[in-house]
């Protein structure tokens, strides 16, 4: 193990000729994600995620609560609509604030984004559904705890690879 800066890495095998130093060290994830809650700009980051999700929650919810309540759409497919929909708004918001990935090709960007969105979006579905039909939950409160749980999910796939610098 060799200590840098606090950190323990250890050294990586590679094989001969083929080690160069930018590869000639593995550093540990659970290491790489306490250096990440260390630097501000991630916090900022996780702010702006946070301030075009909230955005994405009304727009969201609103959509939902119409075609459930109003237009009686049945919850699920209400659900599936109301998402793609505030997810194309988050991906706009995420893209060129949040993250500041314009200089990304943005075909590749949405892609990697919208198959994390359907990840949560199934994420986000099973939990709508277990809080309506089997613990009896009001349709439109049980979306808003849904959206709440499926959100770290979420954040993590788009910094992670979506938008990865």
């Amino acid at each position: 193990m060799y200590r840098l800066a606090g950190a323990s890495y250890r050294p990586c095998r590679y094989p001969e000729g083929m080690r160069d130093e930018a590869t000639a060290v593995e550093i540990r994830p659970h290491i790489r994600l306490l250096h990440g809650m260390r630097r501000p700009a991630n916090w900022l980051q996780l702010v702006r995620f946070s301030i075009v999700g909230a955005s994405g929650y009304a727009v969201n919810l609103i959509l939902y609560a119409l075609f459930v309540r109003k237009l009686g759409v049945e919850y699920l497919a209400a659900e599936t609509v109301a998402w793609i929909v505030a997810a194309a708004n988050n991906f706009v918001w995420n893209r060129h604030w949040t993250f500041k990935a314009g200089e990304g090709q943005v075909h590749a960007q949405a892609m990697r984004f919208f198959v994390v969105t359907l990840v949560a979006l199934g994420f986000n579905l099973l939990v709508l559904r277990i809080l309506v039909e089997s613990a009896g939950w009001d349709k439109v409160l049980a979306e808003m705890l849904a959206l709440a749980a499926s959100t770290p999910l979420n954040f993590l796939g788009n910094k992670l690879w979506s938008f990865r610098a």
